[in-house]
């Protein structure tokens, strides 16, 4: 008997949710888990923060959504901290990581087209990163498993092999306008990008004059204890996609960007209908307040040095299990030497959540307000999971 109406592009867990409090989850039998998940990287704040919940009730009375063909005041607030905050000039509002990502390959583009180079329009990436599930953005990945199925190619992609540099200066051609790489690969196993090598690219970036394009989608805001990953490096890159962390759990994406390439972007260049809405971006506003603090931001820092710590005890503790623990800030990876599947049950039947990456990858997400309680709960659950396979 059908039992359920939605498509099956997801392989979800027998398992659901009737309300969260912070860093748990309760299910609809009424068990609490210890969500390290936080809807992959999404709730920054927990779930049902106060400010959140008051901030989205305060707005929700006033006005939902209007279009942008007026003006919205709250989108010019948070463009403004955003950039008062970062290298950016401007922002561009959006809805989702993805809708950030393929934003930012055309603004790439447009950018050699303003200028008279329309055949400059290749982007250079990793291969089998993630930059989302657009058409575009599966052909930026350069991964055989996301494109399958969903031809013919979408041109205008080359890649290049994660920490080879001599492979990347060889793709870089007369037609490339962009290197576009993620500061700490998310779903391609949390694999950071070392300060010096993003210092290489921004060098090679400005020998070649291209454009340096770093998606922040899942490592930004506040997330890897800076408020962007890259700023570890002092570099400053041109664009800049960002989604997940900025709306606290409330769908909001933008694109940031340096006057160089903003100044292409003329009206009817690019659209959203519910882009910068002054829902979304109240809440944005809100997350922005509390996490972008030099206070905060130490606060994730230090949590992480202590998680980050303790689990490599546990890796010393069961060295043929765990191979590296990888990530910064509180986008951790746990890599195991075989399949995770396993692993992960295992986590969920002690009622710890936590969720794939690639390469044996169990990512830990918790909310960049976890206490260390909850912190010391996870490794203990780790740590008696380890010993039990």
């Amino acid at each position: 008997m059908k039992t359920s109406f939605l498509v099956k592009n997801y392989n979800r867990k027998e398992l659901s949710f009737k309300r969260g409090k912070g860093s748990y989850l309760y299910s609809s039998d009424g068990k609490k888990y210890l969500d390290f998940v936080q809807g992959i990287a999404v709730n920054s704040l927990g779930h049902a923060h106060p400010k959140l919940i008051k901030t989205i009730k305060d707005q929700s009375k006033k006005l939902w959504h209007v279009s942008n063909a007026f003006q919205i005041p709250e989108g010019e607030i948070l463009a403004k901290k955003l950039c008062n905050k970062t290298f950016a000039d401007y922002v561009m509002f959006q809805n989702s990581g993805a809708e950030a990502t393929e934003a930012a390959i055309k603004i790439a583009r447009r950018y050699f087209y303003s200028i008279g180079k329309p055949k400059k329009n290749r982007i250079l990436c990793i291969k089998n990163s993630f930059h989302g599930r657009t058409l575009a953005a599966i052909y930026a990945s350069g991964s055989k498993k996301m494109t399958e199925g969903f031809g013919p190619k979408v041109a205008g992609f080359d890649h290049f092999i994660f920490g080879d540099h001599e492979s990347l200066k060889k793709k870089i051609k007369k037609n490339t306008a962009a290197i576009m790489v993620e500061t700490i690969m998310g779903e391609g196993g949390i694999k950071v990008i070392p300060s010096w090598c993003l210092k290489e690219l921004r060098k090679i970036c400005n020998q070649k004059k291209i454009l340096l394009v770093i998606d922040e989608v899942q490592s930004g805001i506040s997330r890897s204890g800076d408020f962007f990953a890259f700023e570890d490096s002092k570099i400053k890159p041109d664009i800049v996609p960002i989604a997940k962390g900025i709306g606290g759990g409330f769908p909001i994406g933008a694109v940031l960007m340096n006057k160089k390439v903003a100044k292409t972007m003329t009206p009817g260049t690019h659209g959203s209908t519910f882009g910068g809405n002054p829902l979304a971006m109240a809440v944005g506003n809100t997350v922005l307040d509390i996490v972008s603090s030099k206070k905060f931001l130490n606060n994730v820092k230090s949590l992480s040095k202590y998680f980050i710590s303790n689990l490599n005890k546990i890796k010393d503790e069961h060295p043929n299990l765990i191979k590296e623990i990888r990530g910064r800030g509180l986008l951790i990876g746990i890599q195991l030497y075989k399949d995770q599947t396993n692993f992960i049950k295992k986590l969920m039947d002690k009622k710890l959540l936590s969720i794939k990456a690639a390469e044996n990858v169990i990512r830990i997400l918790p909310p960049l307000n976890v206490k260390k309680k909850e912190i010391d709960l996870c490794l203990k659950i780790i740590r008696k999971t380890c010993q039990e396979i």
